[in-house]
């Protein structure tokens, strides 16, 4: 386990060739608009905000996933036609974009890393990059509307890779929860660990800025 810091080594960055991002907790900061959003969807139902632990939930899963977590299952096409009434899109002014994320993949794109996101969004992802001028640094984008299994299932990284002609050892996965863990573990690639300590990773990242430095100063050789 390393931690990426000024201090520490950059060994681990020795074969990466591809990192996949999962987008809440790691690409945008969407915790609060993840949260009124299926808040409104039981307020529409007339029942009480979610629990701290629906909250992580949904933070995680996807929509159809989280849905049936935090509604009775009598009253779920009741949900999904309350689901219908709301723009997800009104809620990105409560998204914030991670710090020192643009400048990071900007670093990685003009260095020849290759750039991917796997998350368990379903609908909304496009018009999120889109809206926070990010599309252009990520091929392919995998949601849970594009595979069969939705994370953990490994389907989405394993499409990723068979895109990129990688092999297992040349990528890295970073997330921010258990889920993303176990998705890492179970396609076979390094996980990295994105401001989520208590996770069992090859790599815990504390910030993006730290990691744009480790990968300029990693040897060009080591690049290549």
């Amino acid at each position: 386990m390393v931690y990426c810091s000024l201090l520490a080594s950059n060994d681990f960055l020795a074969e990466v060739k591809g990192l996949i991002f999962d987008c809440d907790g790691v690409l945008v900061d969407s915790r609060d608009a993840n949260r009124m959003y299926y808040n409104l969807i039981r307020e529409k139902l007339g029942m009480l905000s979610m629990t701290p632990e629906e909250e992580d939930y949904v933070h995680a899963h996807s929509v159809m996933e989280s849905v049936a977590r935090i509604v009775p299952v009598q009253r779920l096409a009741e949900a999904e036609e309350a689901r219908k009434t709301i723009r997800y899109q009104d809620l990105f002014a409560y998204t914030f974009l991670e710090p020192g994320l643009v400048h990071l993949l900007t670093v990685l794109r003009d260095m020849g890393i290759k750039l991917a996101v796997n998350t368990n969004r379903t609908d909304s992802m496009e018009l999120l990059l889109e809206t926070f001028d990010l599309a252009h640094f990520f091929n392919p984008v995998m949601t849970s509307a594009k595979v069969s299994h939705p994370k953990p299932n490994p389907e989405g990284v394993t499409k990723i890779l068979r895109q990129w002609g990688m092999t297992r050892s040349q990528v890295a996965y970073v997330g921010d929860t258990e889920l993303d863990e176990r998705t890492a573990r179970a396609a076979g690639v390094a996980f990295w660990a994105y401001k989520s300590p208590s996770l069992l990773a090859k790599v815990h990242v504390t910030d993006f800025d730290c990691l744009r430095r480790s990968f300029q100063n990693r040897p060009r050789t080591q690049a290549a």
